[in-house]
């Protein structure tokens, strides 16, 4: 049926993809496109999971008639109210007269709030609430800030499958593929899960790890997220990635060295420190100019490595305007627990380091600056060797005691 996919016997795959849309909420780049997932429960009862953007309504409905082939659509479930995932509320109001819509009493508001007609059609659930559609029941899971407050997500108790939301989603286009095993995920798919989790959801780490708990309680056979890939397998290691992510604890141990160059001397140096990093055994880095690299891709960098290492031109006295915007950003985010070492530049008055000293130190929390901080004036030269050195010597002395720490942790865990 063109665009449809089947899931298990009773459900289907009803969304679709979008390649035109160069900005996800007008912010993220999305060179890969986006998926915006739809499902439908064909039993004695029919349900659809929640909607799609505008972008799609037309591709959204033809796959609803295919399957429903003649059928009424009784209910729909609307798990989290942003609009690309309620945007079509209405358009399904207006096509089926009897369907009636099931949500939270916070989404229920926001759909007046957006100006959905819902008034009498509308049945409140909260958490622990079911309902019985025939051969399935669904029970519904409060998940407040995962990553708007009225958020919930749907289990079905016979398929085992759990609707969860913007959790666990993915920025990129499906094309095809819907589950997880029909690609090479770490290779392909992780960098855009973990830059959709870490900029859509990273603040809210204390509500993720609320909502893996009750995800414990459940047994799994499938994971249905409103944007990316149907996971049917593997489920340990998207949780384990969630987990991580959700506690600010870097995935490698490794350095993400961002640097801010005017006429390229910075940029020399941040080269430099990257060169004496791999001479010395530490190959898993990324280097990255924050002046080209957009703050997305090194947010989720941020996420992903022990250690950062700023190497930026002083700027009017003050921390070059991109890089400022890069470390606004990580405050923003809840960004913590990682070890920061920094290189400074100026040809006059170098003031990064004390500039981003004094803002990890008092608007962060868990960030660990490294005394080694190295000061160039204009350009890097042979006198500052001994510093790039010192330097590269703390990043290594950071991870050693990261990971005895991780030792000590284990120890105490298997007595």
């Amino acid at each position: 049926m063109f665009n449809v996919r089947k899931i298990t016997d009773d459900y289907y795959y009803i969304g679709g993809n979008d390649h035109r849309l160069a900005l996800f909420e007008n912010i993220f780049p999305i060179p890969d496109g986006v998926s915006y997932n739809s499902y439908l429960l064909k039993d004695e009862k029919t349900v659809v999971f929640d909607t799609v953007d505008w972008s799609i309504a037309r591709e959204f409905l033809n796959n609803i008639e295919q399957v429903l082939e003649g059928r009424d659509l009784d209910y729909l479930v609307i798990n989290h109210m942003e609009p690309d995932h309620g945007a079509s509320i209405e358009l399904l109001l207006d096509k089926y007269p009897n369907l009636k819509v099931i949500s939270t009493e916070k989404s229920i508001m926001i759909m007046r709030q957006f100006g959905f007609k819902v008034d009498d059609r509308t049945i409140q659930v909260e958490e622990g609430d079911s309902m019985n559609f025939g051969k399935h029941d669904i029970t519904f899971v409060t998940a407040p800030m995962v990553h708007w407050p009225e958020v919930m997500m749907s289990y079905d108790i016979q398929d085992k499958i759990l609707f969860a939301a913007d959790a666990f989603g993915s920025f990129k286009a499906n094309d095809g593929r819907l589950f997880n095993d029909e690609v090479d995920f770490d290779r392909d798919w992780l960098d855009e899960a973990r830059r959709y989790y870490t900029n859509i959801v990273g603040k809210y780490g204390t509500f993720v790890q609320a909502v893996l708990k009750k995800a414990q309680t459940l047994e799994i056979n499938y994971i249905c997220p409103l944007h990316g890939l149907v996971w049917r397998n593997n489920f340990g290691y998207i949780i384990d990635k969630y987990d991580k992510w959700s506690r600010y604890e870097p995935e490698k141990e490794g350095a993400l060295i961002v640097y801010a160059s005017m006429y390229g001397n910075t940029e020399y140096a941040a080269q430099a420190i990257a060169t004496k990093l791999c001479e010395r055994g530490l190959t898993d880095i990324s280097v990255r100019d924050v002046s080209n690299t957009d703050v997305s891709t090194l947010i989720a960098e941020t996420f992903k490595y022990s250690n950062l290492i700023i190497a930026s031109v002083t700027y009017n006295l003050h921390v070059y305007p991109k890089m400022k915007d890069f470390v606004n950003d990580m405050k923003a985010l809840n960004v913590r627990n990682r070890t920061v070492s920094i290189l400074e530049n100026g040809s006059w008055a170098p003031k990064v380091a004390d500039r981003l000293e004094d803002f990890f130190d008092n608007e962060m929390q868990l960030m660990d600056v490294r005394p080694e901080t190295v000061t160039i004036t204009s350009s890097l030269n042979y006198s500052k060797e001994e510093e790039i050195d010192s330097l590269v010597d703390g990043v290594f002395d950071s991870i050693k005691r990261t990971r005895e720490d991780k030792e000590k942790t284990r120890q105490q865990k298997s007595k």
